[in-house]
């Protein structure tokens, strides 16, 4: 078990340039995609035009594995998509990487998305009824099927009409011939933020690639929002149907990087607010040390050392040199309890009352394993601080989460969970905390801590087991 394998996952990250003044963009779509490697390392492509035809290359792995020099040179183009990622729906599959590119009747598109769709299922099966055949078995197929169909109409047009019909998240990169084009889903589920560098545009999930390759930001993509990027404009069209703002909370608890600013916040001052906050509602602890779950739990960690007065300091020590291929622990080390991802600085625990702060808790399988390896390490008291609220239910838009009957939030108590981590004591973040670090309750989903979803989800998804069987 290591660290990531008890988080939640983002699907993925999108990235988007058009060139006026026809440099060759491809690799600073390579290094975009590398400042957005934290959102997907299965797999990664871009796929480019030179205003008369689209090429791409895509593959399994880390953006530095799938690309190089030479596959990079020949991808020659002025405008380009590019996206890594996670999978969600649809199997970790080399024909499941992303870009899609779509090839029909004389045009075509190439197509990239970070996000899913509560209704594909639906729609895939009524488009197979009609005699379509699916290369992949990813949702974002769906959206590529449905734009085809009515791309007749002009792009516009046919993602206007896409945009009725797909219901769920997600922030949508598209490549033609001639036109560089960014859409956000009504509710701004998924981030998406437009920036520009000289005579360059870009469109990225997060403003860390804008950085990465030297843009400035300009701002965020508005929900439901259509941007038009060509040779003669950038247009902006709105959605004509109803929109209201519900960007997913958990991309500024643990997805987004800490530098990254999403629809006006950044996440490390997020961060660091909720820990300010959890202090506050925690008076009266004694402790020698705080400690964080590196590295998304440090920013609330420094947080909650300043406003509690307790010593900052680094507990845990993260190996940053294992990739997606690193060798599996035996079962036997396993079962020893040995964690491959992390290691206990013995000197700053040993003897000394920790509080050991992380971003969230969903099964409890490494909260459990951290606080073992701290009391080996000789520590006296282990004090468990969480800068979210308990996860009850799962997320339908784009995150890879249990069914509920796996989140421990849903299942235990919160001596339960105390109890089943092995923490002398326990305590999450509220939710009004959680919403006042933000500046308020400014349009968010939260549903993955209180079940009240921005849309309709499919209840009979096996990601309600937990409602099945109780």
């Amino acid at each position: 078990m290591c660290v990531s394998d008890d988080k939640f996952h983002d699907e993925c990250g999108v990235m988007g340039i058009f060139s006026n003044d026809n440099k060759n963009i491809s690799q600073l779509i390579y290094y975009g995609l590398y400042a957005l490697q934290h959102r997907g390392q299965e797999s990664a492509g871009i796929a480019v035009t030179n205003g008369e035809k689209i090429d791409y290359y895509k593959e399994q792995g880390l953006v530095a594995e799938v690309f190089n020099n030479d596959n990079l040179k020949n991808l020659k183009g002025f405008s380009g998509i590019g996206h890594v990622r996670y999978s969600t729906t649809g199997e970790s599959l080399a024909t499941n990487a992303q870009p899609l590119v779509v090839t029909y009747k004389n045009s075509g598109f190439a197509l990239g998305h970070n996000g899913n769709l509560v209704n594909a299922s639906q729609i895939r099966e009524m488009l197979e009824d009609e005699g379509v055949i699916f290369q992949t078995t990813i949702d974002t197929e769906v959206i590529a099927n449905l734009i085809a169909r009515n791309l007749s109409k002009g792009i516009e047009q046919a993602l206007a009409q896409v945009m009725g019909i797909v219901k769920g998240a997600y922030a949508l990169v598209i490549q033609t011939d001639k036109e560089l084009i960014g859409l956000r889903d009504p509710h701004g589920l998924r981030p998406l933020c437009l920036g520009k560098v000289d005579e360059t545009y870009v469109l990225a999930s997060e403003s860390c690639a804008l950085d990465t390759i030297g843009a400035t930001f300009i701002r965020d993509i508005e929900p439901g929002e259509m941007v038009i990027i060509n040779k003669e404009s950038l247009k902006s069209v709105k959605s004509k149907l109803w929109c209201k703002k519900a960007s997913c909370i958990f991309e500024l608890i643990y997805f987004a990087r800490p530098d990254s600013i999403l629809d006006g916040i950044n996440a490390n001052s997020y961060r660091y607010k909720t820990g300010k906050l959890l202090a506050k509602e925690d008076e009266g602890l004694k402790a020698d040390r705080v400690i964080p779950v590196p590295d998304s739990g440090i920013p609330a960690a420094i947080g909650y050392a300043e406003a509690s007065g307790i010593p900052f300091g680094i507990g845990l020590i993260k190996n940053r040199y294992i990739g997606r291929t690193f060798i599996q622990p035996t079962q036997e080390l396993r079962e020893q309890g040995v964690m491959i991802k992390l290691n206990v600085l013995k000197k700053n625990v040993e003897g000394k009352r920790v509080v050991i702060i992380d971003d969230s808790i969903v099964r409890g399988t490494t909260s459990r394993r951290i606080v073992k390896l701290l009391r080996d390490a000789g520590a006296l008291e282990v004090h468990f601080r969480v800068s979210s609220p308990p996860v009850k239910f799962p997320c339908h838009f784009g995150i890879d989460t249990p069914s509920r009957d796996q989140l421990v939030g849903a299942t235990k108590t919160l001596e339960e969970i105390r109890e089943m981590i092995g923490a002398d004591s326990l305590k999450f973040l509220t939710e009004e905390s959680m919403m006042k670090a933000a500046g308020g309750d400014k349009g968010f989903c939260s549903a993955c801590f209180n079940g009240n979803y921005p849309m309709e989800v499919p209840l009979d998804s096996t990601k309600f087991k937990f409602e099945k069987e109780n």
